[in-house]
């Protein structure tokens, strides 16, 4: 994923190194230059298989001003026209947040009609729409992940599994089975329940892979048994350096085969 490379300036310099350190492919973020990611992805014959919204943070579908709406709507489909350009197949989406002053019911109900208004262009590019589970208060079980992407009855919104965001209360195992083939990426992240639990949770992100609390041979086997097909895309600290990439690259080999 882009956030994981730490090195490099430029767009071009840090496609030249995911390529150095064994990479076939790159997780973008949306609203980059676009040409110069295709003069980079043209250099390294990286390919891009899904691009993530960098505005669905800044502009939540769920929030209750319609002009914020409107700009994370606008901002959706500058993502889906970004994966269009690059020969994607899937955005990343973060749909909503439920906050003090957004609750449950309003993220759900917002943030589908806002969704739908963005289907006619995902159909026209034929790009899924992956919703992801994070910290925001929302899809907090794979029952309701799946009600939610089940209510949509369309086959280009789905789901995008982040396997670290879920232990903190779960076992992505155990998501992975139940969410099945609504499943269209994955993205390989650790967490330390123990480090969590005495530094404050989102420290438990500060493991490294392979070294955390991920079962990763039982993640393996779950989306073995889900006939899954798709990328493995890494989102992890560690990408500092030429050293640092070519580690997370071997640790994603050694997981691969666990």
């Amino acid at each position: 994923m882009w956030a994981s490379v730490e090195i490099g300036k430029t767009v071009g310099e840090k496609f030249q190194f995911v390529k150095q350190a064994g990479f076939d492919g790159v997780e973008l973020l949306s609203h980059l230059d676009r040409n110069e990611v295709l003069k980079a992805q043209d250099r390294t014959g990286l390919v891009i298989p899904s691009v993530c919204g960098s505005e669905h943070w800044n502009f939540p579908l769920s929030d209750p001003d319609p002009a914020v709406r409107e700009k994370g709507l606008e901002a959706l489909k500058i993502t889906l026209e970004d994966a269009g350009a690059y020969g994607a197949d899937t955005i990343l989406l973060v749909p909503g947040q439920v906050t003090e002053t957004v609750s449950y019911d309003e993220c759900w109900s917002r943030t589908v009609i806002e969704i739908k208004k963005a289907l006619p262009l995902a159909e026209k590019l034929n790009i899924k729409i992956g919703i992801e589970n994070v910290w925001n208060g929302f899809l907090l079980s794979p029952l309701e992940a799946a009600g939610y992407i089940d209510q949509f009855s369309h086959p280009l919104v789905k789901f995008y599994f982040d396997c670290g965001n879920v232990v903190n209360f779960g076992w992505p195992e155990q998501w992975i089975k139940i969410l099945g083939n609504r499943i269209v990426r994955i993205h390989i992240k650790e967490f330390s329940r123990k480090i969590a639990d005495t530094k404050g949770k989102f420290a438990g992100f500060g493991v490294r892979l392979t070294e955390g609390d991920v079962n990763w041979a039982a993640v393996m086997k779950a989306l073995d048994d889900t006939a899954y097909q798709g990328w493995a895309t890494i989102e992890q600290d560690g990408g500092y350096s030429e050293t640092g990439l070519k580690d997370l690259r071997d640790r994603l080999v050694r997981i691969l085969k666990s």
